[in-house]
This record gives structure tokens, sequence and C-alpha cells, in this order.
């Protein structure tokens, strides 16, 4: 039945019955979507599309009978944000995972489930070690010290689903966990469709450190999640390679170099450099001030060579083998993107835009 659905994309929204109403430019009343909640009443397809659009849900997601639930998710945010946001992306999670998921079945696929290697253990008890199981999960992936150019599609193609949601600036993301009932969980990433790529790429791989390692004793799971990411990101066989063990001086030049090649900020390759005791503490201070005296430090981080958006693309890509192969229609298809007929017709003759 549509209410424990409807009251949750209502809830997630942070909107009362009223605000509704409001929204919907009073099509029904706060009365009469109460009943739908309680399931006193069903709505007419009409009302279905008017309050799935007000709550940016899909009217499949309303009305599906499947039963999944968001868990474990816990934004990284600076002490600006309040809890509102946190509620206000269950709904469209899960609304966009449940799309994930139909449009797999449609396929006949099996829903690539997240795990990490078997067999291993990446087991954390110091920041130290937090490095040790990014270059072991680096080696058990045979990704070699090469950067990985699309990281997002990346986690896709393990069993992760990543989804951009529009958060305020002050919100990073979270890992959560959709459970189904009689199924095994599905792994997700958030990440903020706002932020740059630089600061996406950090926040997808600090989220699978959460995933993947195993924090025992009395350890800070955040900065040892900061330390993986750095490390997942900018090896350190890689980064002493193209600078040296030891450096008196970092010019900005080389860092932006560094950059377009590790597709990092400049902030995480002069945390990089000093971590690994590359550069000493007093020229990490001076490169810090020196970002900082340019800007970068702070939003919106105008950094030079700005990466682009980390994009998922697979429910995309499923979506078109899926028109292709006569599965799904181009409306149905659209429908899963959330996007136009036309906006589709253009993405299947040109590529993505």
């Amino acid at each position: 039945m549509i209410g424990p659905r409807l009251k949750l994309a209502r809830e997630a929204a942070g909107m009362s019955l009223r605000d509704l109403e409001n929204a919907i430019d009073c099509f029904v009343s706060a009365q009469a979507i109460g009943k739908y909640e309680r399931n006193e009443m069903m709505p007419s397809s009409s009302v279905l599309l008017v309050l799935a659009a007000a709550l940016r849900v899909s009217p499949e997601y309303l009305m599906s009978t499947r039963e999944i639930e968001l868990s474990g998710i816990e934004f990284r945010k600076d002490e600006r944000a309040g809890s509102k946001e946190e509620k206000a992306v269950h709904a469209q999670v899960l609304d966009q995972v449940e799309r994930y998921l139909r449009l797999e079945e449609l396929l006949d696929l099996p829903s690539a489930a997240w795990a990490a290697p078997k067999g291993k253990d990446y087991a954390v008890s110091s920041i130290d070690a937090a490095e040790v199981a990014a270059e072991g999960l680096r080696r058990d992936w045979k990704l070699g010290c090469d950067p990985i150019p699309d990281l997002a599609e990346f986690l896709e193609e393990r069993g992760i689903k990543v989804v951009a949601c529009k958060l305020p600036e002050s919100v990073f993301g979270s890992k959560a966990t959709v459970r189904r009932k009689g199924e095994a969980d599905v792994a997700v990433i958030l990440i903020n469709e706002v932020h740059t790529g630089e600061r996406q790429r950090l926040t997808l791989a600090h989220e699978l450190a959460h995933f993947v390692m195993k924090v025992i004793r009395n350890v800070d799971e955040e900065k040892c999640a900061n330390r993986f990411a750095g490390a997942f990101l900018v090896p350190r066989e890689t980064l002493v390679e193209k600078v040296g063990k030891h450096r008196s001086t970092l010019t900005l030049g080389e860092l932006v170099e560094l950059k377009r090649y590790f597709r990092v900020s400049l902030q995480v390759l002069v945390v990089r450099c000093a971590q690994l005791g590359i550069i000493p503490r007093a020229e990490y201070g001076r490169a810090w001030a020196m970002l900082k005296g340019h800007g970068y430090l702070d939003p919106p981080w105008p950094e030079p060579e700005k990466l682009p958006a980390e994009v998922p693309r697979r429910l995309e890509r499923l979506c078109f083998r899926a028109v292709a192969e006569g599965a799904l229609s181009e409306s149905k298809a659209a429908e899963i993107l959330q996007i136009s007929v036309r906006t589709l017709d253009r993405r299947l003759a040109e590529g993505s835009a």
C-alpha cells in the first residue's frame, strides 16, 4: 500500500501535511493526503503523479510493494549542518536504488553485490595501518599504482551503488545500506552533487574505507578513513616517484601538475606529502598558507585544473541497453532516469551530455 512510503517521502522532504498541500497547489487537501498515508483512501493516478513530483520521487516508488529500508546513513558534515538534511535524502536514495534494482530485474541481471576481496583482512589499529589497508585493497584489486580516472564508475562496477544528491554545501556524503527482505543488502555511497569533482572523489574514497576497514582498538575511525582515502587516491610509491623521497619545498606549479595526474585537490597532495615525510613540517605550513592565500581552502574551492563531477553512469548504461534490447520502452527508460523522452532520444543518438 502507498501509505508508509508516502509518509516517509513527505517526512524526508521536511513537509507537514499542510506544506505538501500547498506544494501541490491544493490539488488535494491535507486531510486527503493524511488518509492516503493511513491507507484509508487510494489516490488517483493524476494525484499520484502530482504528489510524486512534489516529493521528488517516482510514482513507482510510492506504489511499490518491495520491502526495503535505508540504514547506516551517517553524513559527514561541518558544524553548520543540522539533522534536517540527513532525513531529506532517505526517500530520494530509496527511490533511486529501487529504480536501479527494478532495471536489473528487467534485464535479468543479478544485482551486483558488494564484497571486499574474499579472505582479506583490512584490520586497522592505528592511522598508519589505514595506509597499509588502502595499499592492500589496491593490490587485491590488482590496480597497481596508477590513478583511477572515474571513481564512481569504478565502484559501481564492484557492486556499490553511487547516488548523487543535491545536499547543503556543508554536507559531504555518507555510506548507507539498503536492506531488502529475503535478499542481499545493497551497499550505497552518497555524494553531494553540488561539490567539486575533487571533493566528490575524496568522499567516495573515504566512504569506501568505511565499507572496507575493520577498525579495532581505540582509534579515530574518521581519521583512519581520511588516511585510507588519501592513500587509495594517491599511492605512496607513485607520489615518491613523482616528487622524490625528500623535498624542502613544493611550488604551486608542481602541485597543479600533480593534481592533473592524480585527480585530487591540491590540499590532498600537500597533506599526502606531509604524511609520507616528503616535506618537513615547516614546508607543510608554508604550502598550506600558500593555498589559503589563493583562496583554495574556502568555498567554492576555486582550484586550477578543476575536475569534472563524478557522475554515476551505470544506471544510464543499463537503461540504454534495455531500450536497445526491447526490454524497456523509451518512455519507461526516461522515467527511470528522470529525464524527458526527448532528452533520452538525444542521448541515445549522441551520447550523454
